[in-house]
């Protein structure tokens, strides 16, 4: 039985989770407890994937992420690793019914990273297809827990909240992404005269999916629109703090919400659930 080794690959999943992120940690608390695990199982998947292409420089990255993969498939085929991460993940995978077009997706956009140096539209597309939209997908299927209409009633409204996720973020680390990693991801920007205009242009965009997405949380079960809501309700705070930054400030700054404001969004977000005025 390998129910102790299946128990310290979720706590290693979650341990995860919590390293890399106060915001999705504080999300995850509000969902059904039921769903604890299985979200942490996909978020450690995907963290692991992340650093890689994003924080492992002077390694092999691209020898790491095919390497990932082959791990990853023997996993999903022997449902089963060594590696507690995937150990974990591939549970939620085969619980779930997880389809595996959405993981090849995702693991397409983190290759990308490995050259990308500047997006046009088409690949920015598809980088935010595979990097967040694919991802709020694995979520989703884990919250309609097999409802196939409910989730492909509530599919695009999950795209559309990880497309906002992700282009807040990359808002948010413009200084990292540009500065440190020499990468452009907003199609036919020029970084160097990053305008108000451009600025204003993406902040448009990600206004429109986060009303468009709000739909779909509306239409989320009980037991996870709370914890939906709170990632929601944290990610618009943080885009509206970035939209009062300067173009110019963008570039030399990584705009954050600190922990301590994080508690009291918390609560303002869950009296708005209990209220029913989301």
């Amino acid at each position: 039985m390998k129910v102790l080794f299946d128990r310290v690959s979720q706590k290693t999943s979650k341990a995860v989770t919590h390293a890399y992120s106060t915001s999705f940690s504080l999300g995850i608390s509000f969902l059904s407890r039921k769903f604890h695990e299985p979200i942490y199982g996909i978020y450690g998947f995907v963290r692991l994937a992340d650093e890689i292409v994003d924080s492992f420089q002077g390694y092999n990255q691209q020898s790491l992420m095919e390497e990932l993969r082959v791990e990853l498939q023997l996993a999903l085929s022997r449902k089963i690793s060594l590696n507690p991460i995937l150990n974990s993940f591939q549970d939620v995978v085969w619980k779930y019914d997880i389809e595996f077009e959405l993981i090849d997706t995702f693991l397409k956009s983190m290759e990308m990273d490995l050259s990308l140096q500047a997006c046009d539209r088409n690949s920015y597309d598809d980088y935010i297809l595979g990097s967040a939209e694919m991802v709020g997908l694995m979520c989703l299927r884990v919250f309609t827990e097999g409802d196939k209409n409910l989730y492909n009633e509530l599919k695009p409204y999950a795209q559309k909240l990880g497309s906002a996720f992700q282009k807040v973020n990359f808002l948010r680390d413009v200084q990292t992404d540009y500065v440190e990693l020499g990468r452009t991801y907003f199609p036919e920007v020029d970084m160097e005269k990053f305008s108000l205009a451009d600025k204003q242009n993406i902040e448009a965009e990600i206004a429109q999916e986060f009303q468009e997405a709000l739909i779909g949380i509306q239409k989320l079960p009980i037991s996870s629109r709370k914890g939906v809501y709170l990632a929601y309700f944290y990610y618009l705070k943080l885009f509206h703090k970035i939209k009062q930054v300067p173009s110019e400030s963008v570039l030399q700054q990584r705009i954050r919400i600190p922990n301590w404001q994080k508690m009291g969004l918390m609560v303002q977000s869950l009296a708005r659930h209990q209220l029913n005025i989301l």
